[in-house]
């Protein structure tokens, strides 16, 4: 068999991107991957009812190239807000006593824990080369807690600029403690301005860090904060895009 041959066998095997692969090698093989015959095996696989109507680009080839796109990553413009614009004002109860209370400039949550202190350093600096962005505040002097109580926390944000508050986290319970990797979780749904009715369904995250207590079981030691919107954003310029699209009031 010559190689045309055995081509002409094995190409109509072939998923698209592997065909499409294929027209990289030679212009024998890209001639014989072009075939339209194959694109239209692939087109019909794929979207069967749209080959009962005329093709309106000409060729199958082109009428798969055309509605497979492969996905781009997009750059997002700069972001109207930034981390020196906001302030953040966290509150963390144990039933109804409060625990903790601060408040954060952005600048300080933007930068996490450049040099975290001994007592910190265990439970927080592996958040500095994880996946994500995520806003750190190493808690100093730390504070006791139980995991049996109930722990809320509530998460005001503040534009200097603009002197708006926004709400992102509204007295939500930590109800999952995990004491292997030492976090606490809670997250609440995000309220987005009316001007943006599409987007809903968006958490944020809060984490509590934490070390155990030897002295007393149930006890633990938190020693740092972490707020993250994974989920969806996941650079710095995305969170602050989020916080954008807010209902600042």
């Amino acid at each position: 068999m010559t190689c045309e041959e055995v081509l002409n066998l094995i190409f109509p095997l072939l998923e698209d991107v592997d065909l499409a692969s294929c027209m990289a090698v030679c212009k024998q093989w890209r001639d014989i991957a072009r075939d339209d015959y194959l694109w239209k095996c692939l087109c019909t696989k794929k979207w069967p009812s749209i080959c009962k109507r005329p093709n309106i680009y000409g060729t199958y080839y082109k009428l798969y190239r055309n509605l497979y796109e492969c996905p781009k990553s997009r750059c997002l413009l700069t972001p109207r807000l930034s981390f020196d614009d906001l302030e953040f004002f966290i509150d963390i109860w144990c039933e109804n006593t409060l625990l903790f209370s601060r408040v954060v400039s952005g600048e300080v949550l933007q930068d996490g824990l450049k040099n975290p202190t001994p007592r910190t350093h265990n439970v927080l600096s592996y958040l500095q080369e994880g996946p994500g962005f995520k806003m750190t505040l190493a808690v100093e002097p730390g504070f006791s807690i139980s995991i049996f109580d109930t722990m809320s926390v509530s998460v005001l944000v503040r534009c200097k600029n603009s002197n708006k508050v926004t709400q992102v986290v509204n007295k939500s319970v930590f109800d999952y403690f995990d004491k292997m990797s030492g976090r606490a979780f809670c997250f609440d749904y995000l309220d987005f301005s009316h001007l943006y009715p599409l987007v809903s369904g968006i958490r944020a995250w809060v984490s509590l860090l934490f070390l155990d207590n030897n002295e007393n079981d149930g006890v633990v030691d938190v020693n740092g904060i972490v707020m993250d919107f994974c989920d969806v954003a996941k650079t710095k310029d995305e969170v602050l895009w989020l916080f954008d699209l807010l209902n600042w009031n």
